[in-house]
């Protein structure tokens, strides 16, 4: 009794356990089959909802259009560079979604003598679009019935979609993260991999957290000029810009160290430090013809440093361009390590085409650095400090794009605060890309933000619907249960083979992507981040996501224009 009754005066006591509790179910393991966070916290948010504990609506919101804003600010560059052919045969398997779930709906309504009401909610919960309880209860009031039927069946909205709404939002988790995946044989997380490479036009290898490689693609060693070596007298520009760029980087003369720059010329006797790709030391080269040990006067310190590309020289150009495009002295000792887009980490090659926007990993001796990184764009601070003034307005700007009411056939449509954040976060993303000075979200903070607002969300979907969906299936029976979940799995399964058969979204990350944003299913869209471990499904759901909410909002008024059965 006092740990019900501190559950109940305590929601956020109770929202954390949902979470801790679901998080550690969704570990459990059977053969390949892993339930995941957000489907375990789905499930415990429903159990833990039987003491009726009262959740603020609030939370789930704010914590929604966190996640959603995140999702979009990570995606928003690349977003904008994909929209093309594909994206219209995305928004054509979108659309093919939100058709089937209508016929479905229909096809339920007319076998199996449900009223309009029931069916609206039927769609409502089944579907997982709340906006259509409001479209249809509007339809449901111009009808000119008697107020008593008016009422009885803009409750039966609520009651059908109350029965439905639990596993129209745990059915997308359920399909697109384990049963397509498993009847296709693939592994979501190596797929998300392969596609963000691929979308980052590179030929590197996307590693796990904790991984590195442990054999560099650039590296220093230490050699001695020989007396009768072909390079003396030569500069070290001159020896850096040729065909192998290596980099002299430390000398040691007489047994005193010299400094470096472009036009130090090399003697006989000389003890040379050099960086180069690890590749080049393989090569025969006469400056590589004497290999020692590191001298003990020897000190050197290079430097990892990252910039955003923000040059429109560089743009669209390879790295063997940017290099040729860079040969001079002032840009001597400059190597590109690695290339970070779409918060991917990619070890490009010299074909590796770079964008406005990448975040580059300069490699080599911070004077050189120093010279090169702020010509080529924006230094990105060590101290990685998140702009809470521009992530502020673009949470506000997104509330209140949300907000904003369209007429379709005479049918008031809006966004949501989710549809909002997710629009405003890409443009912000986008923005960030373009000045790098403007915005900065830190790929930390927002991918916190992004797993523990979904979290958060999925937590409260559940804690809220639980008991009224278990009271009203005691009231209703199994048939209207039956029903929500035909709704939710027919429509998804159907349009699967047909956009990877006929539509060829031959992609798994894209197909179900395109899926979860034709079903406006943002618990099934957070599972396939979870999966995928990257946001790599951002660029499929996001335009598919927003006509969705088109379609199945006016899909109300169709379904109370079709459904000729009224309560008696």
């Amino acid at each position: 009794m006092f740990m019900h009754q501190l559950l109940v005066k305590s929601p956020l006591l109770v929202l954390f356990i949902t979470i801790a509790l679901g998080y550690f179910v969704g570990k459990f393991r059977i053969k390949t089959f892993v339930l995941g966070g957000i489907a375990g916290s789905l499930i415990m948010g429903v159990l833990i909802g039987q003491l009726d504990i009262k959740m603020p609506a609030a939370i789930g919101t704010i914590f929604f259009a966190l996640f959603i804003y995140s999702v979009g600010y990570q995606g928003g560059p690349q977003f904008f560079r994909s929209i093309n052919r594909e994206t219209g045969i995305q928004l054509l398997s979108s659309t093919i979604t939100c058709v089937l779930g209508l016929l479905c709906v229909l096809i339920a309504a007319w076998e199996f003598g449900l009223d309009r009401g029931t069916a609206a909610g039927l769609a409502a919960g089944g579907l997982t679009q709340s906006a259509m309880i409001g479209t249809a209860s509007d339809a449901i009031a111009k009808l000119g019935l008697s107020v008593n039927v008016t009422q009885a069946m803009q409750t039966n909205i609520a009651v059908g979609y109350a029965v439905c709404y639990l596993f129209g939002s745990f059915g997308p988790i359920l399909i697109l993260t384990a049963i397509i995946p498993a009847m296709m044989k693939w592994d979501l997380r190596k797929e998300a991999k392969k596609l963000a490479t691929t979308m980052a036009r590179g030929r590197g290898v996307e590693l796990d957290p904790g991984q590195f490689c442990a054999i560099q693609d650039i590296d220093t060693r230490v050699y001695q000029v020989a007396d009768d070596s072909s390079v003396i007298g030569q500069t070290a520009a001159q020896i850096f810009y040729g065909p192998d760029r290596v980099a002299i980087v430390a000398l040691i003369r007489d047994g005193q160290t010299i400094d470096v720059d472009a036009d130090l010329a090399l003697q006989a006797g000389d003890l040379v430090a050099v960086t180069t790709e690890s590749v080049n030391f393989i090569k025969k080269n006469p400056l590589f013809e004497h290999e020692i040990a590191k001298p003990a006067i020897l000190q050197l310190i290079e430097e990892e440093r990252n910039i955003i590309l923000s040059r429109k020289e560089f743009d669209g150009k390879t790295i063997a361009q940017c290099y040729g495009q860079t040969a001079d002295k002032e840009h001597y000792g400059l190597f590109i390590h690695a290339v970070s887009r779409l918060g991917e980490a990619i070890t490009p090659d010299q074909d590796f085409v770079l964008h406005r926007g990448d975040d580059i990993k300069l490699f080599g001796r911070p004077v050189d650095l120093d010279r090169v990184s702020r010509k080529l764009g924006h230094v990105v601070s060590s101290a990685t400090i998140t702009d809470f003034i521009a992530f502020s307005i673009g949470i506000a700007l997104g509330v209140l794009i949300g907000m904003i009411t369209v007429r379709v056939f005479g049918v008031s449509i809006s966004m949501g605060t989710g549809g909002g954040c997710l629009v405003s976060g890409l443009v912000f993303g986008w923005l960030r890309s373009r000045h790098p000075r403007f915005g900065n979200l830190p790929t930390g903070a927002s991918n916190f933000l992004r797993d523990f607002g979904l979290a958060v969300f999925v937590a409260v979907v559940g804690i809220t619907a639980g008991p009224e969906a278990v009271t009203t299936i005691k009231q209703h029976g199994m048939v209207l249960l039956l029903l929500g979940i035909a709704v939710t799995i027919i429509p998804q399964i159907i349009t699967f083979f047909i956009s990877y058969y006929l539509l060829k979204i031959k992609n798994p990350i894209e197909i179900l992507a395109t899926i979860a944003g034709g079903r406006s299913a943002n618990p099934g869209f957070a599972a396939l981040l979870e999966k995928a471990g990257n946001s790599t499904p951002v660029v499929s759901f996001t335009a598919t996501y927003a006509i969705a909410n088109i379609w199945l909002t006016l899909w109300g008024p169709v379904i109370v224009a079709l459904v000729t059965k009224n309560v008696s």
